[in-house]
């Protein structure tokens, strides 16, 4: 599945050079949060995090992102590496999809990694302003022990770009 994804995003590259992305053009910098909810260990936990992408062509992102899970026993703390694709559909709306793959530290557990897929809608607020509301599919990579090998959530996040 993560395969055809990238092949996708492969074959639309040629489209991004060529159309401008206003707040997702080539050589631009984008910050966002992002806070959510979500149940583990039979716990509900605040997700918190945080993320820098930087567009290397228009609409195509390189991601890094931390996001923090808390409230609740155990913590965790996961690190993502990943790409989007914001298809430049109308200079307000852009629906995206994305690849990524993170590593989760468990306080008092060992550590997992896991690879996903994204994708939802992005809309520019203004200048330098833009919010994104999607959904993620994550697949652990080494899942032996743990009774659902994947996960699914909605993802929210409000962004600034420079």
């Amino acid at each position: 599945m993560i395969r055809k994804y990238f092949l996708v995003l492969l074959a639309l590259l040629c489209l991004s050079e060529t159309m401008n992305a206003d707040v997702f053009v080539k050589n631009s910098s984008n910050v966002g949060v992002s806070v959510g909810a979500a149940s583990s260990y039979g716990q509900n936990y605040l997700l918190v995090g945080v993320s820098a992408s930087y567009f290397f062509m228009n609409n195509l992102s390189l991601d890094v992102y931390y996001r923090g899970w808390f409230n609740a026993t155990p913590t965790q703390h996961e690190l993502s590496v990943g790409s989007n694709y914001y298809i430049p559909a109308s200079k307000k709306i852009r629906p995206y999809f994305g690849v990524f793959t993170r590593q989760t530290v468990v306080t008092g557990y060992s550590s997992y990694n896991s690879v996903g897929a994204r994708g939802g809608i992005a809309v520019i607020n203004g200048k330098n302003t833009y919010a994104s509301f999607g959904y993620a599919f994550e697949k652990y990579t080494n899942c032996p022990g743990k009774l659902e090998c994947s996960n699914s959530y909605p993802e929210l996040v409000f962004g600034i770009s420079f």
